[in-house]
């Protein structure tokens, strides 16, 4: 069974660009495009690990974590902030948020 990671971007191309990278390396890739949406998902799919975009519109990256973190059903979940937004700036909120990681946005394909 393939690993399932959630993306949570809301622009299509990013969103797209990471699916492709994540699936080439062999993991199941399920997709959300607000902060609403990942919480929904991340109930449903039980996903493995979530990527989670900072600037969502609606309930931002940061909102969604906390709520997913104080939820005993998807605390246990990984989530690692992936944003254009600048690490040192919301590296140590990510962090606040239980976040276990900070992956700045443009991916390459060399990050992974």
């Amino acid at each position: 069974m393939l690993a399932k990671i959630l993306i949570v971007e809301d622009h299509p191309d990013s969103r797209e660009i990471l699916r492709i990278q994540i699936e080439r390396l062999g993991y199941q890739v399920i997709e959300a495009r607000s902060g609403e949406e990942a919480i929904q998902k991340a109930f449903t799919e039980n996903p493995d690990l979530i990527i989670m975009d900072l600037g969502l519109p609606g309930m931002n990256g940061i909102e969604a974590t906390t709520a997913l973190k104080q939820n005993s059903d998807t605390s246990d979940i990984p989530i690692i902030a992936h944003s254009v937004w600048g690490a040192e700036d919301y590296a140590a909120e990510a962090l606040k948020a239980c976040m276990v990681e900070f992956l700045p946005k443009p991916t390459f394909p060399a990050v992974f």
